[in-house]
């Protein structure tokens, strides 16, 4: 029996039309279609409907014998943990949660704008044990802060929390890593050049480019935190705005 790209293969040649017609058509590249018709690629079959329409063979894909493309098996991409539990400050810690503490960058007294990041003492976020271990973290070696601005986006959602291990601070390329930046509190992909420089990476590059610090400007300008191994984000109902 043809397949489906079989039959349809030989409509265009039948119709003369290429796959660049077929690709502006479909609205996709014509890399895509010519996988598409090679069979090393299964497109939706939505897409598969809409060719065939604009082919002309949709009445007579049956009648030709071409076997009908095969539909994929839906897949379950999450599961599903329990119920969260809540909890407020001051409420005691279970047997399996560890208290990590808080960091943020604080303004000096005075309102010149000058900060400093520090340790907030009154504020900690609670993660489980077992979270903990499966990340590779310490409870000791756990702390948290908040991202702010778009830098991050679309991974890192400005207002998410995130999560570092004080013990992990050796520049891993392409990992990403809090570090306190002359009081800034800084969240970035960071990567090793020659010569002991570093290139500062946001994941928004197009509004925020590659930095370069020399290797004088790292050791005497920054203070790393940890590797970022945690990041949440919490999103507001679309009702509720």
């Amino acid at each position: 029996m043809k397949k489906w790209y079989e039959l349809a293969k030989a409509r265009m040649k039948e119709l003369d039309i290429t796959q660049d017609q077929v690709a502006e058509q479909m609205g996709v590249s014509q890399g895509a279609v010519a996988h598409w018709l090679g069979g090393r690629r299964e497109p939706s079959l939505e897409r598969i409907g809409a060719l065939l329409e604009y082919l002309g063979l949709s009445s007579i894909f049956r009648e030709n014998g071409a076997e009908p493309p095969e539909r994929r098996p839906v897949e379950a991409n999450a599961e599903y943990l329990g119920d969260m539990a809540v909890w407020s400050d001051g409420d005691p810690l279970e047997d399996d949660e560890c208290a990590v503490p808080y960091y943020a960058e604080v303004e000096f007294a005075g309102g010149d704008g000058m900060t400093v990041v520090m340790e907030v003492a009154d504020r900690t976020l609670r993660f489980s044990n077992a979270t903990l271990r499966a990340a590779g973290v310490e409870c000791e070696n756990a702390a948290v802060a908040r991202v702010r601005g778009t830098s991050m986006e679309k991974l890192i959602l400005d207002g998410a929390a995130i999560g570092f291990d004080r013990a992990d601070i050796s520049i891993i390329d392409g990992e990403i890593y809090a570090f306190n930046h002359e009081g800034m509190l800084r969240v970035k992909y960071l990567y090793r050049l020659p010569g002991g420089a570093i290139r500062i990476r946001s994941e928004n590059a197009e509004e925020f480019p590659d930095e370069i610090m020399s290797a004088e400007q790292y050791r005497h300008e920054v203070k790393m935190l940890g590797r970022v191994f945690w990041w949440s984000t919490v999103r507001r109902s679309p009702k509720k705005k």
